[in-house]
């Protein structure tokens, strides 16, 4: 499978042209005892194909029948083209073994293929890992090894590959971890679906300028990250078909304006629908069916202009905007939505939204911190002075009969001084 994008290097186009259609057999070769081959990548190729046809089992259509003698470019599936550095030599530079049926393995001296700027071998039968010695292909461009028995670890090989563009290892029984580095690679289109990897979406998914990431059928575990609408720039295709997704949806996700595919289903994706999907004018299929999703469907969803297949599902929404059910394909069975048929039963959607859902008790993305607790207290004041003592009843000194008048001096506060 070839993808075709405005970021291929033209360059490597007109190289693929030339494989593809204007290949033509080597130069004449003198078949001698020596085996004489007409430069030293030819020879380099020999070697390695002839160590690939003695690592091969079964193949029962005869793909590799002539597989033999040092004239490699009238090999089938094995394609010339003049070097990329030296014009006046041929060299392989792709090989198509698409659909062949074949056992066997890959040996270590397919490194030898330098110069190789395709490998496709997809729907075979091969098993065991991608050799190591691959990283010596610089000038790989595709690598297709889907719908094999491939196992072990994920090929960290490709990580070695300065020009790959188009990476597929769909449909084999790789497991463990995806590094996260393969986010990094300046890759076209990645599938890794309907493989046993077994590791949360990392968080740098989002620096990845891929058109189509199709992460399927792998037990990924973990929320959307929230990265990943930083994709929009170049995402077209994004398929997490039952890869064990939780949480809820990041509020922004309608920032990935330019996605026509946007899959999600069988999954474990909780809450509503975030009403900025209604900004993804490129949509035109949107599956969001098993899920255990909740709450109104954004109008503004079935509103945009392309979209075609609306598919939700097996959830529980509880209402949909009548423009959904206007939709060319759409299927809304076993929701909660009121006069709609083939729904859940109401003591199913009663019990469901008892339990209202939280978003933040998910950890996809992180919470608020808490406010920070309110001071402490002013110290009480200090208690104030008990009050004087009133003074004694004023008696005038021009009393017809004066008395010194008898006080008692330490009822006074300190300080307090009376003047009869």
């Amino acid at each position: 499978m070839m993808m075709k994008s405005p970021s291929l290097n033209l360059a490597l186009w007109g190289m693929l042209c030339v494989i593809f259609l204007c290949s033509e057999p080597s130069q004449s070769i003198d078949i001698d005892i020596g085996l004489t081959i007409p430069n030293p990548r030819l020879s380099k190729a020999y070697t390695a194909l002839q160590a690939w046809k003695y690592a091969i089992t079964s193949d029962p259509n005869g793909f590799t029948s002539n597989w033999y003698g040092p004239d490699v470019c009238n090999y089938t599936g094995v394609y010339c083209a003049p070097a990329p550095d030296d014009p006046h030599s041929l060299t392989v530079a792709g090989i198509d073994l698409n659909h062949a049926n074949i056992a066997g393995t890959l040996p270590e001296e397919l490194g030898l293929l330098e110069d190789l700027a395709l490998f496709h071998l997809n729907s075979n039968r091969f098993c065991g890992t991608i050799p190591d010695s691959f990283r010596n292909m610089r000038l790989l461009f595709e690598l297709d090894v889907s719908t094999n028995q491939f196992s072990g670890c994920f090929p960290s090989v490709v990580l070695c590959l300065p020009s790959l563009k188009f990476l597929d290892i769909r449909f084999n029984q790789f497991e463990g971890a995806i590094p996260s580095a393969v986010f990094d690679l300046k890759l076209d289109a990645l599938f890794i679906n309907n493989n046993k990897f077994s590791s949360s979406l990392p968080k740098n998914i989002g620096n990845s300028p891929v058109s189509v990431l199709v992460l399927a059928n792998n037990n990924l575990n973990s929320c959307i990250p929230s990265s990943l609408t930083k994709m929009a720039g170049t995402l077209n295709e994004i398929i997490l078909l039952n890869t064990g997704l939780t949480g809820c949806f990041p509020q922004d996700i309608g920032l990935l304006n330019q996605v026509t595919v946007f899959d999600v289903g069988f999954n474990n994706l909780v809450g509503p629908l975030p009403e900025s999907m209604g900004n993804m004018k490129s949509l035109e299929q949107l599956n969001v069916a098993h899920n255990k999703l909740s709450g109104a469907i954004p109008e503004s969803i079935c509103r945009l202009p392309k979209l075609e297949n609306f598919t939700y599902s097996y959830n529980f929404f509880c209402s949909e905007p009548l423009t959904c059910l206007n939709l060319k394909d759409k299927d809304d069975r076993q929701n909660c939505i009121p006069n709609r048929p083939l729904q859940r039963s109401a003591t199913e959607c009663k019990s469901f939204y008892a339990h209202p859902v939280d978003c933040g008790a998910f950890g996809c993305s992180p919470r608020s911190p808490p406010p920070p607790p309110p001071p402490p207290p002013p110290p009480p004041p200090p208690p104030s002075p008990p009050p004087p003592s009133p003074p004694p009843p004023y008696q005038p000194w021009h009393s017809k009969h004066p008395k010194h008048p008898k006080h008692n001096w330490g009822a006074f506060p300190p300080g307090h001084f009376h003047h009869p």
